[in-house]
């Protein structure tokens, strides 16, 4: 017989993920992330917002200490002329779009690939389960600077400054 798991609050909530891969020459690869729970309420957004994003940029600037020079996928939010208004305020921020459609050359995603692969078969009851999870996994990829260089690796780009 095929085991059921219940799972109680079914569709009451998404857990939403924005990250990045910094580097620095000489310094280990670092991951930065932000976790954000989507309540399933009405008119909630369903999606990071262009705030949500500068936020996000703003604490990787104050981690990092120096400029950032971005390479971005072409999500619409990353491409809205709010997130363009928000790049331009920031002096120290520096946007490079990748081509549509273009995963193998964004490290992030590997990241989200190798968390989808640690999370499969698991069952959790709650978004706020499952949020706890994922930080925790995202917390074990962040002490494996080794784990974060292959997935910059696998891109074959070379992000050394000319």
């Amino acid at each position: 017989m095929t085991p059921v798991v219940t799972v109680s609050g079914s569709g009451s909530g998404t857990v939403m993920i924005a990250g990045l891969i910094a580097t620095k020459p000489g310094r280990t690869p670092r991951l930065i992330y932000r976790i954000r729970l989507r309540r399933g309420r009405k008119g909630e957004r369903k999606s990071f917002s262009e705030t949500d994003y500068a936020a996000l940029l703003d604490a990787a600037h104050q981690q990092l200490g120096g400029p950032i020079m971005l390479a971005w996928d072409n999500l619409n939010t990353h491409l809205s002329a709010r997130m363009r208004d928000l790049v331009e305020r920031r002096a120290w921020l520096t946007v490079i779009q990748l081509p549509a459609y273009a995963p193998e050359l964004n490290p992030v995603e590997a990241v989200w690939a190798h968390l989808k692969r640690s999370l499969a078969n698991l069952a959790k009851k709650t978004p706020n389960e499952l949020a706890r999870l994922i930080k925790t996994r995202l917390k074990k990829m962040q002490y494996r600077p080794q784990l974060i260089s292959g997935f910059i690796a696998k891109t074959g780009l070379d992000l050394k400054p000319p």
